[in-house]
């Protein structure tokens, strides 16, 4: 199996390297363009998820990749060398709550697992349009509560996701506090999606500079989203929600995109409720860049900030 590596001389304030300058370019005029011509419709969303399901992200030879299915949705576990499996990752993987797999996402969770020398189980929750984020945050309850029926301890596990993964995340945490549950020992969410209704001045601010996300896509899926929710809908748990009693937090964005405020905001609301915030503003690299740690060094960069941050835990 590859072994994890990385450029410890990379730094959220660095200027972006070479290689992430030309991922940037790359995927502004493949995939950004790609969502920015879909259809705002339900058919659209499923076309444009259709075409994404063609992307495989490979593991290296070694690596450990096992299915799991629920009743209403799939998993997969994912080892990476050799893993303390008393402890675990629970992964949520973005897509603006419509597309997106275990799959797509290997290059990350393998690496996350190597990292981490944790186990990773990555989520293949129920998307829309023919299912709602409600159902994906239930997806998530059921795979928190199967974690614990297995033998974990929530101190033991860790929770992450990206984009509308992150907003899953956070979500998820509310639920369990809400309904009394012990929560998981820390929080990772990279690029969170966490206010669907876009009503930061980044969306606004970085609408151009936004190497990945079409903004003016991302507020009418997040509308279509929010269209019959109340004010006290747990959809605006992550913007409204109360943070306090929640583990440590690691928050992962970037300087250009549409998502920065909402970690910006995040982080702020959670400090303020006495949380231990960790947040990293990398300097415009690409929405959710660790996912693309094949690609960006400043992906593997993060990563092993990441693992960093749960081992000093």
């Amino acid at each position: 199996m590859s072994s994890f590596r990385h450029d410890l001389s990379l730094r959220p304030d660095a200027p972006p390297t070479r290689r992430a300058r030309i991922f940037n370019t790359i995927i502004r005029n493949s995939g950004r363009r790609l969502w920015a011509s879909s259809a705002s419709t339900d058919d659209g969303l499923v076309r444009f998820r259709r075409i994404n399901a063609a992307l495989r992200s490979r593991a290296p030879r070694g690596v450990r990749i096992t299915p799991h299915v629920f009743e209403d949705f799939s998993a997969e576990w994912v080892r990476a060398g050799e893993t303390d499996d008393g402890k675990v990752v629970l992964y949520l993987h973005g897509g603006g709550y419509f597309f997106g797999s275990p799959i797509m996402y290997r290059g990350l969770s393998w690496r996350l697992s190597a990292a981490t020398r944790r186990p990773v189980l990555v989520l293949d929750y129920r998307l829309a349009p023919e299912n709602t984020p409600a159902d994906a945050l239930e997806d998530a309850v059921t795979a928190y509560d199967f974690l614990l029926a297995m033998g974990y301890a929530a101190q033991d596990v860790v929770v992450g996701g990206d984009s509308a993964g992150g907003h899953l995340a956070l979500s998820l945490l509310h639920a369990l506090k809400r309904r009394g549950s012990e929560l998981p020992s820390a929080v990772v969410a990279i690029s969170p999606w966490a206010d669907l209704l876009c009503a930061s001045d980044s969306h606004t601010a970085n609408a151009d500079g936004d190497h990945v996300i079409p903004a003016v896509k991302l507020k009418w899926l997040g509308e279509q989203f929010c269209k019959a929710a109340a004010e006290g809908d747990p959809l605006f748990d992550p913007v409204h929600g109360d943070y306090k009693g929640f583990p440590p937090l690691m928050l992962i964005s970037s300087s250009t995109e549409i998502l920065r405020d909402d970690a910006r905001n995040v982080a702020a609301r959670a400090a303020a409720a006495g949380v231990e915030v960790v947040h990293r503003e990398w300097n415009d690299q690409a929405h959710v860049f660790p996912v693309f740690a094949d690609y960006v060094p400043e992906g593997k960069a993060a990563i092993a900030d990441i693992a960093e941050f749960l081992r000093s835990r």
